[in-house]
């Protein structure tokens, strides 16, 4: 299998692709053999074929679950939508067709922390309910969401048995306050060990994150959320006009 000029990684990549297009590498449920068996098979070391899979899994090839093992990804409807345009990760699926569901969450009322309060422009120590959930498409965490929003704008009593995940569709929903548009960071970052852990993920598997403000129309900042999605589950698009 050796190649010059190749890094082995590379010629292992090329080699489990190969494998995965032949369907003779992987079981019938999408398992793949373990390191020490791949080793065997191509001939390198495990640290060659960790570097390898953590490259697959970063393209969204392959998940690898803690004590389990490495598994084909296999091909999902993707939730598509454009940046320009704020909806909910629920109104997106429906469009599409796609049925989600809110899996773990975690619903507190707590004193901000000092970064919450900085996006919330609240003072230091503002009561504030954090919600935190996970969104699952059948039976496969996709995207991690926590929104952090002042109390006397939303209560834990307020969501109730029939909440699926949306703070933003709460908002829309009661048409108060009367939003107007959300400022938010993208960036593509590797999961800490909560996040991956949630996401079914390894640690420092690499998610895409979006660090989101949300205004409303007199200037509050109503919502801080930090949304966490699973490669491979989600494509973002943003429409650019030529400048006048």
């Amino acid at each position: 299998m050796v190649q010059k000029n190749v890094p082995l990684a590379q010629q292992v990549i090329s080699e489990i692709l190969a494998g995965l297009e032949a369907n003779g590498l992987a079981s019938a449920d999408g398992l793949l053999p373990s390191e020490a068996e791949l080793g065997r098979r191509y001939n390198v070391s495990r640290a060659t074929i960790r570097e390898a899979l953590s490259r697959l899994e970063q393209r969204g090839v392959v998940v690898r679950r803690h004590g389990v093992g490495t598994f084909v990804v296999k091909p999902a409807p993707v939730i598509e939508t454009g940046l320009e345009q704020l909806e909910s990760i629920d109104t997106l699926a429906r469009r599409m067709g796609l049925e989600t569901q809110m899996g773990e969450a975690s619903i507190e009322e707590r004193p901000a922390t000092r970064h919450e309060t900085e996006k919330l422009q609240v003072p230091p120590d503002s009561p504030v309910l954090s919600v935190s959930r996970v969104i699952m498409v059948g039976e496969q965490p996709v995207a991690h969401l926590v929104d952090v929003v002042a109390p006397e704008l939303l209560r834990k009593s307020d969501l109730g048995d029939a909440f699926s995940g949306s703070v933003l569709d709460i908002f829309l929903q009661r048409g108060e306050p009367a939003l107007s548009h959300s400022r938010t960071d993208i960036t593509a970052e590797a999961a800490d060990p909560a996040t991956a852990a949630k996401l079914g993920l390894r640690r420092g598997a690499m998610v895409l994150k979006l660090e989101a403000q949300l205004y409303a129309r007199d200037g509050r900042v109503v919502d801080y959320s930090l949304s966490y999605f699973v490669p491979g589950y989600f494509r973002f698009h943003v429409v650019r006009r030529i400048a006048a």
